[in-house]
C-alpha cells in the first residue's frame, strides 16, 4: 500500500486492471482538514495505521504553512478516537475499503472524544480556477446584475424539479444579510455533484446545458443561462464581504457548507484559492420550505447596500423574470400560469402591481400583434472548424411588435413615460423611448434598450402616406425573445455586441448587410416563410391597420375650416390624407389657440426643435380628413421669430379651390400641446426675444490675446507676433469668441467686454493643420480637430474654449507652420471663419544623429574583407527636426558584436553634402578574424559616433565571413595507425576564410575521397554546419588496402581548396612452411602455416577472426586446378593461419595455386608446383608411393614397377596438349562474346545519357536534376529492400518488374497492377518517411495496389479444397524466380475505395485535401501542428495522373484510406497538449503514435521499408506535360541504373574470362617446357634398363 498526499484528480477511465486509488478528505475536530490518497491499499486498513497517516499529513501541512492560527490540540491518543462518514457510519478498529468507491473523494470526520467539535473546516474546498477564465470576468457589475446572477443559478436549479415538487426561489434582503433560497436538487461532496462547482470559476456544469436551450417553442422558457461559469463566486463577492453556501440533496443526510471570504481569497499569494466548509444537519425552516428535502441557500454577509428601495427591487426583478412568474403561453387554454414561485422579502412577485412590463402591457392596444419568427445560422464553411458546436451554428428569435395608439390626442407612450418617471426613475421621452427590448430564454436583458430595428423604419420616402407612416412607426415597440443561440455580455445585461447573431439582429431589415458577416436569417410569419420585401410590406400594412383602428388624435376646431383637397406639398405639411381642414382656432388641454398667437416651442418638442426653444407665431391648425373620420392627425403651422412675414405660410382660395403653401414655416404635431412643450407668450417677452435676436447676429470670429486670457485666468495665447523655436510651450487653452456686427478692432479694449461677445448656442469647430518646412500651407496635414459649445468663465459668456493640454503632445515641436482654423455655421447667417498661423523653426539644441539610408544598408549582404556600402547621416534637434551641420564632423566607426569587444574600422572617408544637411561615411572595410563570435545569425550593429561619443548612429546589420579560402583538418587518429576497415571516429574539416573566420552555414562543397568510403548515403556533396565545419566523424571508413595511399580533397565550384594524402600501414603475408617445387600427383601437402607481418617483420596479432566482434580474417585458396567453386576459408588466430592439407591434383604438369586474405587481396602468395604423373599400371599391377626420409619423390620407384609401354607417357602428353588447346579456344571465344556485349551495353548507356541530357536541358534546372537523381537512387534502394523480402508478394512484383517477366508471363497483371504502396508516394523528409512507415506497418507498406477487384482476384488461384494453387498466377511467377510466397499479403483495389468527397486546396496537380485545422476549446490551432499526413505525402511523378473511373486520384483514394485525417505534430508533448481535438489519430516526428479509439503505440522499431524522400525545395506542382517529361526522365534513369548493373556484371565476367585465358595460356607454355625433357629423360632411363 502506497500513501501520497492528495492532489487534483486526473480524468481517468475505469478499468478492471487499473490501480485502485482511494481518496479521503479528513475533517479534524479543531477545524482543519487534510487529504489522504491510498494506492492499492488492500481490503482494509487498521485504525491505528490510518490515524498515523492522518497525523503525519496534519503536521506536514502545519510545518509547510507560512502562518498558522493557533488551534486546539487533537487528542491523538484518546481511547474514544474514531471516524465517521457522511452517512453516519462510525469506524473504530478498521476501515474496510469496500465501503468506499475508488477514484472518488470521500469526506469523513474525526472525533477525539471531546465535545469541542468544529462546525467549519479550513481549506476544505479547492476553488482554484483556470487562469484563462480570469481574463473573461465582467468589467461592469452592479448590485442588480450580481443579484440576478445568483437568482439565475437558483432558477436553473428549480427548473429541473418534477411537476409534483415545489419550485421556489426566495430572496431576502436587509442591511445585515442577503439570502437566496431555492428548492432545487441541491449539492453534496461527490465529484459529479460537488458544492465546489458552485464556488469554483469555470467548474459549473450549467454551461454544458446551453445547447439544450437552442430551439424549442417561444418564449423559450428554458433557464439555462450559464455561459461563463463564474456567476456564483464573483456575484457573491461583489455583493458582500463573505458568503456561506449551504446545500443538501435528497439522498444526503447532511448539509454541505462552503464559505467564501473575499479578503482571504485576495490575500492568496500561492495562486491557489482554498476555502473552508463543513457538514451540518438541516434546519427545520429549511425542510419546511422544501418538502422534497433538497435545497440550496446562499447567504451573503455585510452586504454593500447604501439605500434599498424594496418595492423598486421587487418591480425590477419582476420585469427581469416576468415570463417565469406569470405566463399565458404555457397553457393550451390561454390561462395564465405561474411556472416558478418567486418571493422577494416574503412577497410573491405575482401579486405585486407595478413594473415597467406591467405598465407597458396596460397601455398597449387590444389589436393583433405583429409576430415573426427568425432562425439564424452561419454558413457551413465558417462552422467547419467548430463541428458539433450547435451554439455557434444555430439561433432562434421571436419578434413581437406591439402598437401603442394615441388616445384623445395624447400618446399612450407618453402616459407610460409619466408613470415610469415618477415611480422608476426612467428618464426617457417620446423620441428616446425604448422601441426594442430583448429577453434571452425569458430573462430580460436590462441594458438592451435599443432603438428601432431597420425593418421597423418607415420605408416610404415619398408619397401621401410617408409622414403618417413615420409618425405611426414611432408608436410601435418590439419585444425580442431569443433562445440560447444568442450570447449575452458577461454581466448578462445585453447581447454580446460583436457576436455575429447580435450584429445581424440589430441590422435585421438592412438592405446592405455587413460584408464580413456570413449569418443567414430565415423569416417566418404564421409558419410561412417570408422574404425581406414581403416582411416590410406586411409590417407596413399592419401599422396602417393599427392606425386606422385605434389612433384618436383630434376631431375638429372651433371655427369654420377651409378644406384643402389633394394638397401638393403633403410632406412639408406633415400630412398624408388627401383632405385637410385648415382651422384658425382650436381648443386643446383647456386652452384656446388662435392664428396669430405668439408662442414658445420648448426645446425637444419636435423635429427641428432639438437645440433651443423656438419663438414663433401660430398661423394655422391642420386636421386630416373630414369631420368624424377616425385616424386623422393634426398639425400646427408656426412661423419662427427670425422668419419674415412674407416667408411664412400662405392660405389662398382661387375659384373655390383652396391651397396652403407652408414656405419657411414649421409643421409640428399637435401632441406638443399635450406634452406641455407649446406655450403662449405675451408681447413683452416676444419683443424681448425679438431684440435679443437682433443682437445675436454674428459678424466675425476673434481669438483672444494673452492679456484677455489672463483676465479669464486661462493660459490661452497663441504666439502670433513672431516665429518661435521648436519646443515653445503651447497654450493650454485657446479662446475664441463671436463678435457682433457693431464690433470693430478699434472698439477693442485691453479688458474684455461682454457686449462684444455674443452668446450663441452654436458649436464652433477648430482644425489644426501642420505644414513642414518648404511645404504648401493649403494642403497641410490635419493633426487635430475639435468641436466645442460656448461656455462661461469668470462671469463672461459665449467663450469657445478649446483645450490643447495633453491632446497634441508634440505641438510646436516639429518645425513648420501650424494653421489654426475656426469656423461656425449660424442659421440664417453665412458661415463665419477665422484663420491664424504660428511659425516654428528648429531648435538650436542638437538631439541626435540618424542614418537616412539604413534600409538600403541592411538589405545588402555585408562580408568581411569587402567595402561596406556608404551610409548617410543627418542631424536632428532634440525634437526630431532636421538641422544642418556646422562643419565636417570627426567620427569613430566600430562594429558592436553583442556585448563583446567591438571591431574598430580605422580607414574611413567622410564627406559633407553641399547643403550641409547630411554627411556620408564611405570606404569602410571590416578586417577581423572574430566574426565567429556572432555566429550563427551574424547579427551586429555598425556604430558611427562622434569623437566624444555624444551622438551616434546604430545600424543593425549582418556581417558574414568571407569566401572559403583554406581548410583546416581536425582529426585524432587520421594519419597514424591507419588500417583498412577502420572508421575515423573524429574528423572535422574547418572551413575558413582568408582571415580565419569560419564560413557560413549551408555552403556546399564536394568532398572527394580515394581509399575511403562514406558510411551514410549523402555522397560527396556536403554542407557546412552551424560551427562552420564539415563533420565527417564516424562517416569515413578506410577502404584502401594495406600499403596503399589514400587521400581526402575538397573542391568548391570545381576549384581545389584542400587535399591531403595518407598512407595505410603495410602488411605482408608469408609462410613459415616449405612448399616443394616438384611433387607427384595425388600427394598431400600438410600443415602449411601462414602469418601476417608488419613492416618490421613482427606478427600482427590483431589479424584475428572474431565474427561476433565484426572482425573477419580468413585465408582462402584459389586454384583452377582444384576445381573448387566455393573455396574454403581458413581462420586467422592472432596473426597466423594453418592450412591442414592441400592435395596435389592429377592430370596437370604444373599445379598453380594462390593463397590470399579473403577481404584483403593484397595479402596473397602465389605457388607453382611441377607435378610428376605416374604411368598407369596394369590391373594386376600395384603402384606404390611412399615418402623417403620426408622427401617428396618425383616418380615412383622404378625398381619396383616399370611401365611396359613407353607410348603411355607420349599419349598422355599429346592428350594434355589437345585438352589445353581446346580450353584456350573455348575461353577465348567466351572473351570475344563478352567484349561484343560490353560494346553493346556501352552504346546503350551513351544513348540513354544523351536522351537524359537533351530532356533535362530543355525543361529543368541542374539542382532539380540532382534531386531527381537522389530520388531515383532512393527508389532503387527501397526496391532492393523490398526484393530482399523473399517470401512476400511485393518482392515477387519488384523482381518481375526489373526483369520485365511480369509483362511476358502475366501481361494482364502488368497493365492493371499499379505498384507497391512504398513506391507510390514520396515525402520531403527522412523523419516523416520513417514515422509514416512505422505507423502503417510493414504489411501495409508492402501492400499491392491494383485498379480493380477483378485484377486482385487474378493474383491467386485455389484448389478444390480451398488451398492456394502455387502452380498458377503470382505464385507461378514467384516459382520461376526461385521465390516462395509463404505469408499473407494485402491487396488494395483502387476502384473499391470510398474516396474523400470534400474540397481541395487550389488547383495544382497534387490535389491536396482542404481539411480544416484542428482547434482547441479556446479556438486556437494547437502548437506544433504540422498538417495532415494525407497532405504531407505526394504521389510519385509516375502516378500523379492515375484516376479511377470516377476521376479520383491516389491522394483522395489510396492515401486517404491509409492515413485518413491523421494529424502530424512536431513533438510528443505537442501531441499530448492537442489530445482534445484529435479524432482520427496522430503522430509526432519524434516517434509518438496515437491511433484511433484511444490506442497508443509505444516502443521503437526502425522500419526497413520507407517512402522515398525528395528535398522540400523541389517543386511538385508541375504542369501535366512537364510531369510526363519528368516521368520519362525517371524511366530513363532507372534504365540507366539497370544498364550500369549489367555492365558491372558483364565486366566482372569478362575480367574473369580474360584471367582464365591468361592462366591457360601460361600453363600451356609451361607444360610444353616441362614435359619435353621429362619424356626425353624417361626414354633414356628406359633404354638403360633394357641394356642392363
Amino acid at each position: 500500500m502506497a500513501l501520497v498526499r492528495s492532489t487534483k484528480r486526473p480524468i481517468v477511465e475505469l478499468d478492471d486492471e487499473m490501480e485502485k486509488v482511494y481518496k479521503f478528505r479528513v475533517l479534524l475536530p479543531n477545524g482543519t482538514s487534510v487529504g489522504l490518497t491510498f494506492h492499492e491499499p488492500g481490503d482494509e486498513i487498521m485504525m491505528n495505521e490510518f490515524m498515523e497517516n492522518i497525523k503525519r499529513e496534519y503536521f506536514r501541512t502545519i510545518n509547510a504553512a507560512e502562518r498558522v492560527k493557533v488551534k486546539r490540540k487533537v487528542l491523538w491518543k484518546s481511547n474514544d478516537i474514531h471516524v465517521e462518514d457522511v452517512s453516519g457510519i462510525k469506524f473504530r478498529k478498521r476501515i474496510p475499503f469496500k465501503h468506499f468507491k475508488p477514484y472518488k473523494c470521500h469526506f469523513i470526520r474525526l472525533y477525539d472524544g471531546t465535545n469541542e467539535i468544529a462546525d467549519t473546516f479550513e481549506n476544505m474546498w479547492d476553488l482554484t480556477p483556470d487562469t484563462d477564465l480570469l481574463k473573461e470576468l465582467p468589467e461592469e457589475y452592479t448590485f442588480e446584475t450580481a443579484l440576478a446572477d445568483l437568482i439565475d443559478n437558483s432558477l436553473q436549479a428549480v427548473w429541473s424539479n418534477k411537476s409534483t415538487e415545489r419550485r421556489l426561489v426566495s430572496v431576502t434582503i436587509d442591511e445585515q444579510k442577503i439570502m437566496i433560497f431555492d428548492t432545487g436538487p441541491g449539492m453534496d461532496g461527490s465529484d459529479e455533484n460537488s458544492i465546489v462547482k458552485w464556488g469554483k470559476m469555470g467548474a459549473s456544469l450549467h454551461r454544458s446545458s446551453r445547447e439544450q436551450a437552442i430551439g424549442g417553442k417561444p418564449p423559450y422558457l428554458t433557464p439555462f443561462f450559464g455561459m461563463f461559469g463564474y456567476g456564483g463566486p464573483i456575484a457573491s463577492m461583489h455583493l458582500g464581504r463573505s458568503a456561506l453556501v449551504s446545500s443538501k440533496t435528497k439522498d444526503s443526510k447532511k448539509v454541505y457548507t462552503l464559505r467564501l471570504e473575499r479578503d482571504a481569497l485576495l490575500r492568496r499569494s500561492d495562486q491557489t484559492w482554498q476555502t473552508g466548509g463543513g457538514l451540518r444537519s438541516p434546519l427545520e425552516d429549511e425542510l419546511r420550505e422544501s418538502p422534497q428535502s433538497s435545497f440550496t441557500k446562499v447567504e451573503i454577509f455585510e452586504p454593500k447596500i447604501r439605500s434599498l428601495d424594496a418595492f423598486k427591487l421587487q418591480c425590477r426583478l419582476k420585469d427581469i423574470y416576468f415570463p417565469y412568474i406569470q405566463c399565458d403561453e404555457m397553457s393550451t387554454t390561454g390561462k395564465t400560469q405561474r411556472p416558478i414561485e418567486f418571493q422577494v422579502n416574503g412577497d410573491d412577485l405575482a401579486e405585486i402591481e407595478g413594473g415597467e412590463v406591467a405598465i407597458t402591457n396596460l397601455h398597449s392596444c387590444n389589436g393583433p400583434e405583429f409576430v415573426i419568427q427568425l432562425r439564424f445560422s452561419i454558413s457551413q464553411a465558417n462552422t467547419a472548424s467548430s463541428r458539433g458546436s450547435r451554439a455557434l451554428r444555430e439561433a432562434n428569435a421571436r419578434l413581437r411588435c406591439v402598437y401603442f395608439p394615441i388616445v384623445e390626442g395624447e400618446e399612450n407612450i407618453n402616459r407610460i413615460l409619466e408613470k415610469l418617471d415618477r415611480g422608476y426613475g426612467i428618464a426617457e421621452n417620446f423620441d428616446t423611448f425604448c422601441r426594442v427590448s430583448v429577453r434571452r430564454l425569458g430573462r430580460l436583458l436590462p441594458d438592451a434598450r435599443w432603438g428601432r430595428l431597420p425593418f421597423m423604419e418607415p420605408k416610404l420616402k415619398k408619397g401621401d402616406k410617408a409622414q403618417l407612416l413615420k409618425r405611426c412607426c414611432m408608436r410601435v415597440k418590439c419585444i425580442v425573445e431569443t433562445d440560447a443561440g444568442f450570447n449575452p455580455t458577461p454581466s448578462k445585461t445585453d447581447l454580446a455586441h460583436h457576436h455575429p447573431y447580435t450584429t445581424t439582429l440589430k441590422n435585421f431589415g438592412n438592405r446592405h448587410p455587413e460584408k464580413d458577416n456570413d449569418t443567414h436569417v430565415d423569416i417566418y410569419r404564421g409558419g410561412k416563410p417570408l422574404s425581406l420585401s414581403q416582411l416590410e410590406k406586411e409590417y407596413q400594412d399592419w401599422v396602417f391597420q393599427m392606425h386606422d383602428g385605434y389612433d384618436e388624435e383630434m376631431d375638429c376646431g372651433e371655427d369654420e375650416p377651409v378644406l384643402v383637397v389633394n394638397p401638393c406639398n403633403k410632406k412639408a405639411l406633415g400630412i398624408s390624407s388627401d383632405v385637410v381642414r385648415v382651422h384658425k382656432v382650436i381648443r386643446r388641454k383647456g386652452a384656446s389657440w388662435r392664428s396669430g398667437q405668439k408662442v414658445k416651442i420648448l426645446k425637444g418638442a419636435a423635429a427641428g426643435c432639438h437645440k433651443n426653444n423656438i419663438y414663433a407665431t401660430l398661423e394655422y391648425i391642420l386636421v386630416e380628413g373630414f369631420q368624424g373620420d377616425v385616424g386623422g392627425s393634426a398639425r400646427l403651422i408656426c412661423r419662427p421669430l427670425d422668419l419674415p412675414d412674407d416667408k411664412g405660410s400662405l392660405l389662398s382660395v382661387s375659384d373655390g379651390n383652396a391651397s396652403l403653401d407652408i414656405h419657411g414655416s414649421l409643421s409640428i404635431p399637435i401632441s406638443v400641446i399635450d406634452l406641455g412643450k407649446f406655450e403662449a407668450i405675451n408681447d413683452t417677452e416676444w419683443n424681448f426675444h425679438l431684440e435679443k435676436q437682433r443682437q445675436k447676429a454674428p459678424s466675425t470670429i476673434d481669438i483672444l490675446n494673452a492679456q484677455h486670457c489672463q483676465q479669464l485666468e486661462l493660459n490661452g495665447a497663441l504666439p502670433l507676433d513672431a516665429p518661435v523655436c521648436a519646443g515653445h510651450d503651447p497654450p493650454r487653452e485657446i479662446v475664441a469668441v463671436v463678435r457682433p456686427v457693431d464690433f470693430s478692432s478699434s472698439s477693442a479694449s485691453r479688458t474684455l467686454d461682454q457686449k462684444y461677445i455674443l452668446k450663441v448656442d452654436q458649436e464652433m469647430y477648430m482644425e489644426v493643420k501642420f505644414s513642414g518646412e518648404g511645404k504648401d500651407c493649403v494642403d497641410g496635414e490635419h493633426i487635430y480637430g475639435e468641436r466645442v459649445k460656448p461656455s462661461s468663465r469668470n462671469g463672461f459668456h459665449g467663450l469657445y474654449i478649446f483645450s490643447l493640454e495633453r491632446k497634441i503632445t508634440w505641438l510646436f515641436e516639429r518645425a513648420g507652420i501650424y494653421t489654426f482654423s475656426f469656423s461656425a455655421n449660424f442659421p440664417v447667417f453665412a458661415v463665419k471663419r477665422c484663420e491664424k498661423k504660428v511659425i516654428v523653426k528648429p531648435s538650436s539644441n542638437v538631439g541626435k544623429w540618424r542614418h537616412v539610408n539604413g534600409e538600403k544598408f541592411r538589405s545588402r549582404d555585408l562580408s568581411v574583407g569587402s567595402c561596406l556600402p556608404p551610409i548617410s547621416i543627418a542631424c536632428f534637434d532634440v525634437y526630431g527636426n532636421r538641422v544642418a551641420f556646422t562643419c565636417i564632423p570627426e567620427v569613430l566607426v566600430k562594429l558592436d558584436m553583442k556585448g563583446r569587444s567591438p571591431i574598430h574600422v580605422d580607414k574611413v572617408k567622410v564627406e559633407l553634402s553641399s547643403n550641409k544637411m547630411t554627411f556620408k561615411v564611405k570606404d569602410m572595410m571590416i578586417e577581423s578574424g572574430d566574426i565567429d563570435k556572432i555566429r550563427p545569425d551574424y547579427k551586429a550593429t555598425l556604430v558611427i559616433c562622434s569623437q566624444d561619443e555624444l551622438f551616434s548612429v546604430h545600424v543593425p546589420c549582418q556581417v558574414a565571413p568571407g569566401p572559403l579560402c583554406h581548410i583546416k583538418l581536425q582529426s585524432s587518429n587520421l594519419g597514424r595507425c591507419l588500417l583498412p576497415g577502420i572508421v575515423i571516429e573524429k574528423i572535422k574539416l574547418e572551413m575558413l576564410d582568408a582571415l580565419g573566420n569560419h564560413v557560413k552555414k549551408g555552403l556546399e562543397v564536394h568532398v572527394n575521397v580515394d581509399g575511403f568510403c562514406f558510411l551514410d548515403r549523402a555522397g560527396p556533396r556536403r554542407k557546412v554546419d552551424d560551427e562552420g565545419c564539415v563533420d565527417l566523424s564516424g562517416l569515413l571508413k578506410v577502404s584502401g588496402g594495406y600499403g596503399k595511399n589514400v587521400s581526402l580533397s575538397v573542391h568548391l565550384d570545381e576549384r581545389l581548396i584542400f587535399k591531403e594524402e595518407f598512407h595505410v600501414e603495410k602488411r605482408e603475408l608469408r609462410t613459415i612452411s616449405t612448399v616443394p617445387e616438384y611433387c607427384r600427383a595425388g600427394y598431400k601437402l600438410k600443415d602449411i602455416v601462414f602469418e601476417v607481418v608488419n613492416a618490421k617483420g613482427a606478427i600482427d596479432e590483431a589479424i584475428h577472426d572474431e565474427v561476433k566482434c565484426g572482425q573477419s580474417h580468413t585465408l582462402m585458396i584459389k586454384s583452377e586446378s582444384l576445381g573448387i567453386d566455393d573455396p574454403t576459408n581458413y581462420t586467422f588466430k592472432h596473426g597466423r593461419c594453418t592450412i591442414p592439407v592441400i592435395e596435389v591434383p592429377s592430370g596437370q604438369n604444373v599445379f598453380h595455386f594462390e593463397v590470399a586474405h579473403a577481404h584483403h587481396p593484397e595479402l596473397h602468395m602465389n605457388f607453382k608446383i611441377h607435378v610428376l604423373q605416374d604411368p598407369k599400371a596394369e590391373p594386376n599391377e600395384v603402384v606404390e608411393t611412399h615418402d623417403l626420409d620426408g622427401r617428396f619423390p618425383l616418380l615412383s620407384d622404378s625398381s619396383h614397377s616399370v611401365p611396359k609401354d613407353i607410348d603411355f607417357l607420349v599419349k598422355s602428353i599429346i592428350n594434355d596438349e589437345k585438352d589445353l588447346e581446346n580450353d584456350i579456344f573455348r575461353i577465348g571465344l567466351r572473351v570475344g562474346n563478352h567484349e561484343d556485349k560490353l560494346k553493346s551495353l556501352f552504346d546503350r548507356k551513351e544513348a540513354i545519357e544523351q536522351d537524359i541530357y537533351d530532356i533535362q536541358n530543355a525543361i529543368i534546372e541542374p539542382q532539380l536534376s540532382s534531386q531527381l537523381d537522389c530520388l531515383v537512387n532512393g527508389k532503387e534502394f527501397i526496391s532492393k529492400q523490398i526484393a530482399r523480402k523473399g517470401d512476400t508478394a511485393a518482392a515477387v512484383i519488384c523482381n518481375l518488374s526489373k526483369t520485365n517477366q511480369l509483362q511476358e508471363s502475366q501481361p494482364y497483371l502488368k497493365q492493371d497492377i499499379i505498384g507497391i504502396v512504398a513506391l507510390l508516394g514520396i515525402v520531403n523528409d527522412i523523419t516523416v518517411s520513417r514515422i509514416f512507415a512505422e505507423h502503417l506497418g510493414e504489411d501495409h507498406m508492402l501492400a499491392v495496389v491494383c485498379k480493380s477487384h477483378a485484377v486482385a482476384s487474378a493474383l491467386e488461384k485455389y484448389e478444390n479444397d480451398g488451398k492456394v494453387d502455387r502452380r498458377h498466377a503470382l505464385h507461378a511467377a514467384a516459382r520461376e524466380l526461385g521465390i516462395s510466397i509463404n505469408r499473407r499479403f494485402l491487396v488494395i483495389c483502387l476502384e473499391d475505395i470510398r474516396p474523400y468527397t470534400g474540397k481541395f486546396e487550389g488547383k495544382n496537380p497534387q490535389r491536396k485535401l482542404a481539411l480544416p485545422d484542428p482547434l482547441l476549446p479556446t479556438g486556437e490551432i494547437p502548437r506544433g501542428f504540422l498538417g495532415y499526413a494525407v497532405n504531407m505525402i505526394n504521389p510519385d511523378i509516375h502516378y500523379l495522373h492515375i484516376r479511377t473511373t470516377a476521376g479520383h486520384g491516389l491522394r483522395e483514394t489510396l492515401f486517404y484510406l491509409l492515413f485518413g485525417e491523421l494529424q502530424v505534430f512536431e513533438t510528443r508533448a505537442d501531441m499530448q497538449r492537442a489530445y482534445s481535438c484529435i479524432k482520427h489519430g496522430a503522430i509526432s516526428l519524434d516517434g509518438g503514435i496515437m491511433k484511433r479509439n484511444g490506442i497508443i503505440s509505444l516502443g521503437y522499431r526502425e522500419p526497413e521499408v520507407c517512402f522515398p524522400v525528395i528535398m522540400p525545395e523541389v517543386p511538385m506542382d508541375f504542369a501535366r506535360d512537364t510531369i510526363e517529361i519528368l516521368s520519362q526522365i525517371e524511366d530513363k534513369k532507372l534504365e540507366l541504373l539497370s544498364t550500369n548493373d549489367e555492365i558491372t556484371k558483364e565486366n566482372r565476367a569478362y575480367c574473369k574470362s580474360v584471367k582464365k585465358f591468361q592462366k591457360k595460356k601460361e600453363w600451356y607454355k609451361k607444360l610444353m617446357d616441362y614435359k619435353e625433357p621429362l619424356v626425353r629423360g624417361s626414354l633414356l632411363e628406359y633404354k638403360s634398363n633394357i641394356n642392363e
